[in-house]
This record gives structure tokens, sequence and C-alpha cells, in this order.
């Protein structure tokens, strides 16, 4: 298998749309608190009710409500089909995950599609997506998973992102998910 990696521009995000973005959750981290928080946090890994996480092609209308120029854009092929891809999104002012920083990328989406998973092309996406960051003078790389994705956790652990923020309440509507804020320093 010889996999091949490629910059496009947003206006193929339709096409990058439709490599599937999912994963099965079986164990997810739940949030501890001590002493209501005051005492620190506990993340356990439990066993849950196995469901499957998708998220859909939720990036193919990026553009009706983002200013893409300053973000980059990466896929992956194997002959004709795409495998995956990734994103990172800089200095577009209203995205609250850029926090209005000019010195921040943010990895706004990875994804592998299941037969490829495990075999090297998500830790190939996300060097391309530090080496994007570090190649334009950006001091972190902020990347998002959820705490029902302890694969992802584990990776970006891995990749030496601190896990930063816990955001109990950022996603009402999913689950229980918590949002888990990694930050990447980049020498």
């Amino acid at each position: 298998m010889l996999i091949e990696y490629k910059e496009i521009t947003s206006d193929r995000l339709v096409e990058y749309s439709k490599i599937e973005s999912k994963y099965r959750v079986t164990k997810k981290y739940e949030i501890k608190k001590i002493n209501n928080g005051l005492g620190g946090l506990l993340l356990d890994l439990i066993d849950v009710e196995e469901y499957t996480r998708d998220f859909g092609d939720g990036v193919g209308r990026l553009s009706d409500k983002f200013d893409l120029s300053n973000w980059k854009f990466y896929i992956a092929f194997d002959g004709t089909r795409l495998v995956g891809g990734c994103i990172v999104a800089t200095k577009t002012p209203n995205v609250n995950m850029l926090e209005g920083r000019e010195d921040l990328a943010v990895l706004w989406d990875i994804r592998v599609i299941e037969e490829y998973k495990y075999q090297g092309i998500g830790q190939h996406l996300f060097d391309l997506a530090k080496n994007f960051a570090k190649e334009n003078g950006f001091k972190q790389l902020k990347i998002e998973c959820q705490n029902t994705n302890p694969i992802a956790v584990k990776f970006y652990h891995k990749q030496g992102a601190v896990l930063s923020a816990i955001n109990e309440y950022a996603y009402s509507d999913y689950k229980n998910e918590v949002q888990l804020l990694w930050y990447l320093n980049i020498d």
C-alpha cells in the first residue's frame, strides 16, 4: 500500500467531507471531581454501552461560516481512494477555538477511514499539521477531542500535547460527552 498525501484548497471541501469520520465508542473517560473540583480532577476510563459516534460531513460547508484563506487542508489517498485528511485553522477572527491569538493553530479535523486506521496515516497527517504550524511560526497547536474517544486521547498524549482544559458542557446534545482541549507547544 502506497499512501499519497496532498495539500488541497478549500474548494475541495465537499470532496474532503466524504471521507468517513466516525469511531466506535466502548469506553470513555469519566471526569471525577475531588472536593467539587478544588481537590483536582480524576479521569477514569470506564466501559459504556457500545455506540458509533459519526461526525458526518460537518466540514463540507465550512466556507459558508468562515474565511478559510489562512487554513490548510491535507488529504491522504490510496490510489484514487480518499482514506484520510486533516484541516488546520489559523488567523480567523471569528473562530472561537483560535482564542483571538495570532500564534495559535488549531487542528480542526483529522480523520482516517476505518479500514485504514492503525497504519500510520493519522500520524502522518498529524505531522503535516504540526510541521505546517512550525514552518509558519505558530507557538502552539490546539487540539480538541472527546472523552468518548480514548484512542484519540492516548494519541494526542503520545504526541506530547498537554491536556489543558476540560469542558463538561460543550456538547449539550450528545450522550454526555466532555470536550478535552490539548495544547502542543511548537518548538
